[in-house]
């Protein structure tokens, strides 16, 4: 299979299935809309492609009766008893951030740029969030 484009959204519409059956195979699958040009792509290819280039940064500390969790540059941070459960409340965390971006924040100046992050953190589950933060081999 070859790259598919759409010079139209109609264009597109009529052909939906080989639209979708390219972003499947990994094939440039793209739909022109006026000037602009969008990416149609398979989410688990993008989500392996986005784990693999936006480091997590993440930080995770012990404090006095428990751990703390952070990722330097971003207003998200979690704490709990134990590591595990510092972990998971940080991955509710990266999840309640990632709907306020949604939201409000991806045209602010600060946070404009955690485009990838905030695609990351939606395209994941809770199992790959945990592993995103803490690496694998935990």
């Amino acid at each position: 299979m070859t790259a598919v484009h759409y010079d139209s959204f109609t264009e597109a519409r009529a052909h939906l299935k080989d639209l979708l059956n390219a972003a499947e195979k990994g094939v440039t699958a793209t739909v022109r809309r006026d000037s602009a040009i969008s990416a149609v792509v398979d989410v688990r290819r993008l989500r392996h492609f986005l784990a693999s280039i936006v480091p997590s940064r993440a930080q995770v500390v012990p404090e006095t009766g428990g751990w703390s969790v952070f990722i330097p540059g971003l207003p998200v941070s979690a704490d709990g008893a134990s590591f595990d459960e510092a972990i998971a409340e940080m991955v509710g965390a990266l999840r309640e951030y990632a709907d306020d971006w949604q939201e409000r924040l991806l045209n602010a100046p600060n946070h404009r740029d955690n485009w990838g992050l905030v695609h990351l953190i939606v395209f994941s589950d809770d199992d790959q969030l945990r592993e995103w933060l803490v690496g694998a081999a935990r």
